[in-house]
């Protein structure tokens, strides 16, 4: 009997080790069997499957790659219209008014034999760019009595252009001093270009004293820019 047993169990065995290799054969078989391809390779970095890489479209402004000089822009130190300032002309082609610093002023004794009141001429001779000037100029006389200032008689003068070294002329009227006495003396005269508040001081050209007055008013005149003739 346990020969029989042992027998039963070899058999049982040979049984499942044959199943076990039909079941391997048969694995082996059906993969040659469906043809199954091998997994694809990875693809190489930055590409998605076999599509090539399109360059970034460029984007332009004003005619010109974005990134590089802006279409219209107008070079540092210029105007719009490609033109800076020189001389004394302004940003829009104007000339400028006339200057202290651009003016040489003298005086000079310009009375006429026989006129009841005495003249000084004033000259401004420009000696810097063409420039405007009109109405009146400031006057003040320097006397013992104190500051006098000129009081303006005439028309205003209309604005004009006094060219780069011309000149132009006004007048300064007075009385004679005929009292027979002293006088209020004069020791100089300021004088302010129109528009300006920077004075030139120069001496007094004209008869050394006024006559006194009641103090009701200035007895000295200035006339506009002009009065006294324009020289070259």
């Amino acid at each position: 009997m346990f020969g029989q047993r042992r027998k039963a169990i070899l058999v049982s065995a040979a049984l499942a080790t044959g199943a076990m290799l039909m079941t391997a054969c048969q694995d082996t078989d059906s993969d040659k069997n469906t043809g199954a391809a091998p997994p694809p390779a990875s693809a190489p970095a930055g590409q998605a499957g076999n599509a090539p890489t399109q360059p970034a479209a460029s984007t332009t402004t004003g005619g010109n790659q974005s990134g590089g000089q802006s279409g219209g822009t107008t070079p540092a130190g210029k105007t719009s219209a490609g033109q800076g300032t020189t001389g004394g002309a302004g940003n829009d082609g104007s000339i400028g008014k006339c200057r202290t610093d651009d003016l040489q002023v003298t005086a000079i004794d310009a009375t006429i034999g026989g006129d009841t009141n005495h003249t000084v001429a004033v000259t401004f001779k420009n000696i810097g760019h063409n420039c405007t000037m009109s109405g009146f100029a400031g006057v003040d006389l320097q006397t013992s009595a104190g500051p006098l200032s000129a009081k303006r008689t005439g028309a205003p003068a209309v604005p004009f252009t006094l060219k780069s070294d011309k000149s132009v002329s006004f007048g300064i009227t007075y009385p004679a001093n005929d009292s027979g006495g002293s006088g209020v003396r004069i020791t100089g005269l300021q004088v302010t270009p129109p528009g300006e508040t920077n004075s030139v001081t120069l001496r007094w050209p004209g008869t050394g004293s006024l006559p006194v007055t009641d103090g009701t008013g200035s007895p000295v005149d200035v006339g506009p820019i002009g009065s006294a003739g324009q020289g070259g």
